[in-house]
């Protein structure tokens, strides 16, 4: 049988009917504001924005972007927190026919501007404090850039919080003045004006018309901007809704992921697509927040990546907390540990834990554990619905026999139409029978769970032997002193060609650990020993007080890898 992994889903879990996702996120989201008109759509640190609500300041949007000359395919950048306005204005920019691109608040003067220019963004949606960081430095290196919309971070707050919030430096501020060229709005103007209808508007958008140009994290170079059509992406929510079992109007849901990364687009296109409350967080770090709306609005469902549910379990408060009302854990985005996964269903309660695998390529989920069915800790679960998935040498391209590691291959409706302006690129990753080469590593056991080993460029060279970076990473996160690893690849100087391991690692405050720093790494190398062949046990380790991470929370190993060599 060829998806043998079928006879492990869940009952009633089958491929759907590909007429399902035949039309427009702006139509799935109509549907949703006339169903549940007076149902909060977005909570916002006390402040409720009811679907209704919604619907016509993203309405004001999009004629505010119509009535200044934007057409059908024009591409809006975003660089926003999780706040309403970043919601707004994706489902505004989508509603005129626009498409939608995510640029991180943490990127870099030159990463913004890149990104911005690559894209041929006409608009950008941004913070105060970014404008006049950034952009007032950059708007004239980007002449395709014509409309430009400034948000604050409490804008929808009480004005005596919003002003309080600012005077502690609680809320970033910023100067907004004239940009040669641009047309600036203030964002709450564009939600005020008369001049902007609260109708829809009428644009005639496809399925296979650009609905989001994501950009890849660049951890590995220079990033790509992944064209994802409204048929992509709606084909992936309605698989994913189906199979977390979601009932529509009914729900609350807490999603840290940042919204301008896939993942938090994505939680919030289904959110929006279900009417269920979502619960927005601007500061992702700030795991207080996260406690008091969780015990405020008792979500039965969260999404994180794994660095977040390991800073909420450092907090006592979500220790404390009654979970119970918590029935959906997802985690993704990067590898976690099933130690760690371990120890976070000691808080929540065993089964609710539901790892799953994605990439911004596959729009962006392709594999998850069952949420009724066996739930394997550290797998990523199994192919989803209407998506096949094949392992193959990453050398020959032949497909692996089973158990053992092959490269990830996809095949499915939410994968992407290429990358921007990129053919050659498109073609390195995109076979000729469609299948997207993923460049992640895994094994598939005999019931079809996929298990992460390695990313095909994280993989270490040994003296000709393979070493799974994920595989030392899991085995020393078991040390008990030992809080996150990240193991790198670095040249060896007595072997051209070859490599050595190294480990960074970060300590646990709550092991205890008795000792000098050389007596801490020679318990970490003697346990090495004891778990790893010779070849993989790391030749140098080093203690840092955290890892770096990406904008979207997941280990950079590029940071790492620089200047990596023998102390």
């Amino acid at each position: 049988m060829k998806a043998f992994w079928k006879l492990s889903y869940d009952p009633g879990i089958e491929d759907l009917d590909p007429m399902l996702w035949e039309t427009t996120l702006d139509q799935v989201y109509h549907q949703t504001m006339d169903a549940f008109p007076k149902r909060t759509a977005l909570a916002f640190m006390g402040v409720e924005i009811s679907f209704s609500e919604l619907d016509q300041y993203a309405n004001r949007f999009a004629h505010m972007l119509l009535s200044n000359g934007f057409k059908k395919g024009d591409v809006v950048g975003i660089s926003l927190p999780n706040i309403p306005e970043y919601v707004i204005s994706v489902m505004g920019a989508l509603k005129a026919g626009c498409v939608v691109s995510g640029v991180s608040p943490l990127l870099s003067l030159d990463e913004t501007a890149f990104q911005l220019k690559n894209a041929d963004a006409r608009g950008f949606v941004t913070l105060d404090a970014l404008f006049e960081k950034y952009l007032t430095r950059i708007h004239s290196t980007l002449p395709e850039l014509k409309l430009v919309a400034v948000a604050g971070v409490g804008g929808f707050l009480p004005a005596p919080k919003r002003f309080l919030g600012k005077l502690l430096g609680k809320i970033p501020k910023g100067k907004i003045s004239p940009l040669e060229g641009k047309t600036i709005f203030q964002f709450r103007d564009i939600l005020r004006s008369k001049q902007f209808s609260p109708a829809r508007p009428r644009v005639d958008i496809s399925p296979g018309d650009t609905a989001y140009l994501q950009y890849t994290g660049g951890t590995t170079g220079t990033p790509k901007g992944a064209v994802i059509t409204h048929r992509n992406a709606l084909a992936d929510m309605a698989i994913v809704s189906s199979w977390l079992h979601l009932k529509k109007g009914q729900e609350k849901a807490l999603s840290a992921f940042p919204l301008f990364h896939i993942a938090g687009l994505f939680t919030s296109s289904i959110f929006l697509s279900y009417g269920i409350t979502q619960i927005l967080i601007p500061n992702p770090r700030d795991t207080d927040r996260i406690c008091a709306d969780m015990a405020r609005y008792k979500p039965f469902f969260t999404a994180n990546v794994p660095s977040l549910y390991h800073l909420l379990m450092e907090n006592p408060k979500f220790k404390r907390m009654d979970h119970s009302t918590l029935k959906v854990c997802v985690t993704a985005a990067a590898a976690y540990p099933e130690d760690s996964q371990k120890k976070l269903e000691q808080i929540i309660g065993k089964g609710k834990l539901i790892e799953a695998y994605g990439m911004t390529e596959t729009s962006p989920l392709t594999a998850m554990n069952p949420v009724m069915g066996q739930k394997k800790l550290g797998s990523i679960g199994l192919p989803l619905p209407n998506t096949d998935i094949r392992l193959v040498d990453p050398d020959t391209q032949n497909p692996v026999t089973q158990g053992e590691p092959g490269e990830i291959c996809i095949k499915g409706p939410q994968v992407m139409q290429g990358y921007y302006k990129l053919p050659k690129e498109t073609l390195q990753v995109m076979d000729a029978e469609g299948y997207l080469h993923t460049g992640d590593v895994a094994i598939q056991d005999a019931d079809g769970y996929l298990t992460i080993v390695d990313r095909t460029k994280d993989m270490i060279n040994v003296s000709g032997f393979k070493v799974f970076s994920k595989k030392i990473e899991d085995i020393l996160t078991d040390h008990p002193a030992i809080a996150q690893v990240a193991a790198i690849g670095f040249p060896d100087p007595k072997k051209p060609g070859s490599e050595l391991v190294k480990a960074y690692v970060t300590l646990d405050e709550g092991a205890g650990f008795q000792g000098s720093e050389a007596d801490l790494k020679a318990s970490i190398t003697a346990f090495a020993k004891e778990k790893l062949a010779a070849y993989e046990i790391p030749r140098d380790i080093e203690i840092r007080k955290e890892l770096p991470l990406t904008s979207v929370g997941k280990l950079d190993k590029k940071k790492l890898r620089k200047g990596s060599s023998l102390p």
